[in-house]
């Protein structure tokens, strides 16, 4: 029998911990602003042509 993955809830005092802890070991926060993605897309649009064949 398989085990279920247990859901781990963090509070804000431990993600601001772990934040800083981040930050001190050199890591950085890039901030991206509001409506954009932090993705960079390694392929081209995947739109869709809806009126394509006519």
């Amino acid at each position: 029998m398989s085990k279920k993955p247990q859901k781990s809830t963090l509070t804000s005092a431990q993600i601001e911990e772990q934040t800083a802890a981040f930050i001190k070991s050199g890591g950085s926060v890039e901030y991206v602003d509001k409506g954009k993605s932090g993705q960079f897309s390694t392929t081209g649009s995947k739109q869709i042509n809806l009126k394509s064949g006519q």
